[in-house]
C-alpha cells in the first residue's frame, strides 16, 4: 500500500514539472516574439460630405446681362498629401471684358478625414493684377509655408483656405438669419470668417428652377470672398447644397455666375442619381 502511495507522489511530482516547464517555455516565447492585441484599431473613416470625386459644376459668367465667359468648381480627384489622401478641389473663372480680363483659379487640398486643408493655390488675374500664391499646410504643427516667401509661420487649429470654405459651407447646418463665425482661416489674421445666411429664395438659371439658401461668406483676404466683393451665393435647399448662383462686386461693376451643368461624384453616382449637363 506504501509503495502505490509513494508512486502516486512520483507521477504527480512528475506532472507538475511537466506543466512548470510548458508554462515557462510559453512565456519565454511570448518575450521573444511580442504579443498582439486581438484586433489592430480601424483606420478613421473618411468625413460624410455631400460630394465626391468627379463632381462638376458648370457656370456661364456674366456681366450684367452680357455673357463674358465661364466658370468651373469640380472635385478633380484623390491625391496623396504628405501621407495624406486628400480631396483635389479646383475653382475658376474666365472672362472679361475687352479692357477688363479675369481669369481666377483656386486650388485646393482638403484631408478626406480631418476636413483640413493642407495645399493652397491661388492664382488671380483679374485687370492689371496677376498674382500667383501656393501654399503648403501643415495642420500637425500648427503652421503654413507660402512659396518664396514665409517658412513655417504660425497657423490655426483645424485650417481652411478660401477654396476649401466653398466645400466646408456645404457641410454646415444654414439657418436664415444667422451668422456663423469660424476662427479655421489657415492665415491667423485674416480670421474671423463670418458666413452670413441671409434669406431662401427661387431662382431661375440655365441648369433650372432651384430653391435656395442665400449665405455672403466674409474672408479678410483678396479676391471674389473679400470684404470689398460683397459675395453671395445661392445653394440649393437640400442636402447636396449645390451653388446655383453667385454674384460679386469688382472695381467695374457686377461678376456672377449662374450654373448652367451638374455632374455628380461617384457618390451619387452610386446612389443612381442622374447627370445633367446642359450646353
Amino acid at each position: 500500500m506504501l509503495a502505490v502511495h509513494k508512486l502516486h507522489i512520483r507521477l504527480f511530482a512528475l506532472l507538475l514539472a511537466l506543466v512548470t516547464s510548458t508554462v515557462s517555455a510559453g512565456r519565454a516565447w511570448s518575450q521573444e516574439v511580442g504579443t498582439f492585441p486581438a484586433s489592430w484599431p480601424a483606420p478613421q473613416p473618411r468625413m460624410v460630405v455631400p460630394f465626391d470625386s468627379g463632381e462638376k459644376l458648370t457656370f456661364d459668367v456674366r456681366f450684367g446681362a452680357i455673357k463674358v465667359g465661364t466658370g468651373r468648381m469640380e472635385v478633380v480627384g484623390m491625391q496623396d498629401v504628405r501621407g495624406r489622401e486628400a480631396w483635389h478641389t479646383r475653382f475658376t473663372v474666365k472672362g472679361g471684358i475687352p479692357f477688363y480680363k479675369v481669369n481666377d483659379r483656386m486650388e485646393s487640398w482638403i484631408d478626406t478625414r480631418t476636413f483640413e486643408s493642407l495645399q493652397f493655390l491661388q492664382d488671380l488675374q483679374e485687370g492689371r493684377r496677376d498674382k500667383e500664391r501656393f501654399y503648403e499646410i501643415y495642420p500637425d504643427l500648427g503652421t503654413y509655408t507660402e512659396k518664396g516667401e514665409v517658412e513655417h509661420a504660425p497657423s490655426v487649429a483645424d485650417p481652411l483656405d478660401d477654396a476649401a470654405f466653398l466645400y466646408f459651407v456645404r457641410t454646415i447646418p444654414l439657418e436664415v438669419g444667422q451668422t456663423y463665425e469660424f476662427n479655421r482661416y489657415f492665415r491667423p489674421d485674416r480670421n474671423p470668417v463670418q458666413i452670413r445666411v441671409l434669406r431662401k429664395e427661387t431662382i431661375k438659371v440655365p441648369a433650372g428652377t432651384y430653391q435656395t439658401i442665400v449665405i455672403q461668406p466674409i474672408i479678410k483676404s483678396k479676391g471674389i470672398f473679400s470684404e470689398k466683393g460683397h459675395a453671395e451665393m445661392w445653394l440649393t435647399d437640400d442636402s447636396r447644397r449645390l451653388l446655383v448662383q453667385m454674384k460679386s462686386d469688382l472695381s467695374i461693376g457686377s461678376l456672377n455666375l449662374y450654373l448652367r451643368g451638374y455632374v455628380p461624384g461617384t457618390v451619387a453616382m452610386a446612389a443612381g442619381e442622374d447627370s445633367t449637363e446642359r450646353k
